[in-house]
């Protein structure tokens, strides 16, 4: 398994637009992509940043998901909205295994 950690941060006056604009991209994932939910809580003292969490079974899955159009559309939605540019972490999972995945 092949992890992904995407850190992004929003400039305020776009905060609800990217939140539409993620959850949109989040509900075109394929069948059995999982889908990830943004929460705000009261008191987050971070309300411009961001994590998503990303998991795939190999590399060749994230650079197919780079090359979707639900992906490619939100990517150009949302550069005018960041702060700074995204970053990643990458990471290789131990569990499940691969063959539990």
């Amino acid at each position: 398994m092949f992890v992904l950690l995407v850190y992004l941060h929003v400039k305020p006056e776009h905060l609800d637009e990217f939140r539409q604009a993620t959850l949109e991209k989040c509900a075109q994932q394929p069948e059995g992509a999982g889908r990830r939910a943004l929460r705000c809580h009261p008191g987050n003292r971070r309300p411009t940043r961001f994590a998503l969490v990303e998991a795939y079974r190999s590399r060749e899955g994230l650079a197919r998901h780079r090359e979707a159009a639900h992906y490619q559309a939100w990517a150009a939605k949302v550069a005018d909205w960041l702060a700074e540019p995204r970053s990643r972490t990458t990471y290789d999972g131990v569990d499940p295994s691969d063959a539990e995945w």
